[in-house]
């Protein structure tokens, strides 16, 4: 059976724009070191007065609704588990160009670059069989959970043709 414990270090309302297919990139300073992850749900962003600034308009309904995971003592929820299926990269003065497949403003990706070129991860986001309250080691990006999560039976969060065609688009603009 397969199982993982390397986990990603996210906002938990980037995490659930992932999963529910609102979102299909991270947009990074750095190339990842890991094919693939949980996508572990954080909470410090959200403890920021004017966090909602941060994110497009449009979404900050859905934002304020997903601000916070479910959390027992020191563990999370954890429902999404991705590969990165590619990392292209793009100047950062384009990566407004790719603001549908983000939740987040332009102006808060170039806040946060500081480098020329943006690496633009593309997810494949599957979705766990069932959701696990799981506990993680300390890290700034990835870390690893205490207990390995099952991968049987994930979902993909997007169809194959309609991950395709995003793919497709994204390398495009």
């Amino acid at each position: 059976m397969a199982q993982i414990t390397k986990c990603l270090n996210e906002w938990n309302a980037t995490v659930e724009a992932l999963g529910q297919g609102k979102q299909t990139i991270l947009i990074r300073n750095y190339n990842t070191t890991l094919p693939n992850f949980i996508l572990y749900p954080t909470v410090s962003y959200a403890l920021k007065d004017n966090y909602l600034e941060s994110f497009q308009p449009k979404y900050r309904d859905f934002v304020e609704e997903n601000a916070l995971p479910l959390k027992e003592n020191s563990k999370f929820l954890v429902k999404y588990f991705a590969k990165v299926e590619k990392v292209i990269e793009k100047p950062v003065s384009r990566v407004g160009s790719l603001k549908n497949y983000y939740i987040w403003t332009s102006e808060h990706v170039k806040s946060y670059m500081n480098t020329p070129k943006a690496k633009v991860w593309i997810l494949r986001v599957y979705e766990l069989k069932e959701p696990v309250m799981a506990e993680r080691t300390r890290g700034m990006r990835y870390a690893n959970l205490l207990e390995p999560v099952s991968l049987e039976g994930i979902k993909p969060v997007l169809t194959d043709s309609e991950f395709l065609k995003t793919v497709r688009e994204i390398q495009n603009k």
